[in-house]
C-alpha cells in the first residue's frame, strides 16, 4: 500500500532560536548557503581541491606546520575516541586529568580500550592543578598519554595547558587535548605547547553544523600509531587511515560527508577572514558583558575570573528557583536556549554559551532583557535595566 506524501503546509518546521546552551551554535548564512551547493563526488579532482583547502586553513587555526589536521566524520566524542583508541593499545597506562563531565567520558573510552587508567580527579569548576599530575608521573615509569580538556564545557573552566604539556614532555609521553569547545574562538597554539592530538567539533566556535571533528596529529604521535604492535579496535577512527586518506597519497577510506566538507570550508574562511586574535578578543569581550550583566541580577558566577571560559559561562541558580521552569521560559517565550547543568553540577547551573555565530553583543543583551522579566515571575526579583546596562557599560568599556 503507497502511502501519500504529507504536504508541504504539514511538513513540521525549525522554529528560529538564539542558541545560547553548550552547543549547537548558530550557523553562519555563508555556511548554510555553502552546504547548497552541488553534489560533487569524493573522489572528483574539484573536490580534492576542497580536501586540500580546508587542510591548509585547519592548520593555521590549529596553529600547527609540523603536524597534520584534516576533519574526521563524526562529533567531537569521534575525536575523543579515535584519539583513545588510536593511541593506546591494551595494557597502556594513560593518566587522565579529570575536573569535569566530559573527562570522565574520556576514562570511560579508554578503559574499553583495555588500557591502564589513571584517573586523577579534581574539584568541579576549578583549573586542574599541575602539582598533581606531577606527583602522579614520578610513580610511573612508562606512561603512554596523558589527557586533559581545554575547555570543560560542563564546568566552564579554561584549563592551562602549558604547564600540563610541559610535564609530559619531561616523561616522555605523549599529550592529548580535548579542544571542542574552544577551537576557533580559543587559542590553540598546538605546535608551541607541544600538544600531540587535539581534536575539536564543528558545531560550537567554529558557526558550522554538528558532524565533524577536525584533528590535529603530531609526527610523534602519527609514528606511534603507526608503530603499533595491534590494530586499533576502531578500524572506522583508526588515525593512521584518515591521515592516509586525508593526506597526499588519498588512500580510500570511507564515503566522506561532502557537504559538511564544504561547510567547514567556509567556516574555516570565515575564521580567518576575521582574524584568530580578534576572534578570542570577541569571544572575550561579550563573556565580560555577559557576567556583568549576569551579576548585576544577583547571580553568582561558578568559576573564578582568572580561569572562566569566555565560551561558556555558568552561573549558580537562586535557592527555591525552578532552573528548568526558567530555561523553558526562555525558550518558549523568548526563543532563547540555555544549557542545563551536567553531572555534579546536575539541577544546580545554568549554562550560557557565546560561541561562533552566537557571540554577539546583541545576543548578551536579549538573554539579560529576557531574564529580567523572566526571573521575577519564578520568585526572583530584580531590578528592571540593571543587566542590560551592566552589560552595556562593559561593552562601551571594551570597544564592543
Amino acid at each position: 500500500m503507497t502511502q501519500s506524501p504529507v504536504p508541504a503546509s504539514k511538513m513540521p518546521s525549525v522554529p528560529p532560536r538564539i542558541l545560547l546552551g553548550p552547543g549547537p551554535s548558530n550557523v553562519d548564512p555563508r555556511v548554510l548557503r555553502a552546504m547548497m551547493q552541488p553534489m560533487i563526488g569524493y573522489l572528483d579532482p574539484d573536490y580534492i581541491e576542497i580536501m586540500n583547502e580546508t587542510v591548509d586553513m585547519l592548520k593555521q587555526v590549529f596553529q600547527t606546520s609540523e603536524g597534520s589536521a584534516f576533519p574526521l566524520s563524526g562529533t567531537g566524542s569521534a575525536g575523543m575516541e579515535a584519539g583513545l583508541s588510536s593511541l593506546l593499545e591494551p595494557g597502556d597506562t594513560v593518566v587522565m586529568c579529570i575536573y569535569g563531565f566530559f573527562c570522565e567520558r574520556m576514562v570511560d573510552m579508554a578503559e574499553r580500550a583495555g588500557a591502564n587508567v589513571v584517573p586523577l580527579r579534581a574539584d568541579w569548576g576549578r583549573a586542574f592543578p599541575e602539582e598533581m599530575l606531577e606527583a602522579e608521573l614520578k610513580k610511573h615509569s612508562n606512561v603512554k598519554l596523558v589527557t586533559a580538556i581545554q575547555a570543560e564545557t560542563s564546568t566552564g573552566v579554561r584549563q592551562p595547558l602549558q604547564g600540563l604539556s610541559r610535564l609530559a614532555q619531561e616523561h616522555d609521553t605523549l599529550f592529548m587535548v580535548d579542544a571542542v569547545t574552544a577551537l576557533g574562538g580559543e587559542e590553540m597554539a598546538f605546535d608551541a605547547w607541544n600538544i600531540d592530538y587535539a581534536y575539536a567539533a564543528t558545531q560550537k566556535c567554529m558557526a558550522c553544523p554538528p558532524g565533524l571533528s577536525p584533528v590535529a596529529i603530531s609526527p610523534r604521535a602519527l609514528e606511534s600509531i603507526k608503530s603499533r604492535k595491534t590494530k586499533p579496535v576502531s578500524w572506522y577512527l583508526d588515525l593512521w587511515l584518515n591521515a592516509n586518506y586525508w593526506g597526499f597519497d588519498r588512500v580510500y577510506h570511507h564515503t566522506g560527508p561532502v557537504s559538511m566538507v564544504l561547510a567547514l570550508r567556509e567556516g574555516l574562511r570565515l575564521i580567518l577572514q576575521e582574524g584568530l586574535e580578534n576572534r578570542y578578543a570577541r569571544h572575550h569581550r561579550n563573556a565580560a558583558a555577559l557576567c556583568a550583566g549576569l551579576e548585576a541580577l544577583g547571580l553568582r558566577m561558578v568559576v573564578p575570573a582568572e580561569h572562566r571560559l569566555d565560551q561558556i559561562t555558568l552561573a549558580w541558580i537562586p535557592d527555591g528557583v525552578d532552573g528548568d521552569a526558567v530555561r523553558n521560559s526562555l525558550l518558549r517565550g523568548h526563543g532563547i536556549e540555555i544549557g542545563r547543568g551536567l553531572g555534579e553540577f546536575a539541577g544546580k547551573v545554568w549554562r550560557v554559551g557565546l560561541m561562533g555565530e552566537s557571540s554577539k553583543p546583541e545576543y548578551v543583551l536579549a538573554l539579560l532583557s529576557a531574564m529580567e522579566k523572566i526571573l521575577p515571575e519564578h520568585g526572583y526579583e530584580v531590578a528592571s535595566g540593571v543587566a542590560v546596562a551592566a552589560a552595556s557599560e562593559s561593552l562601551a568599556r571594551a570597544g564592543g
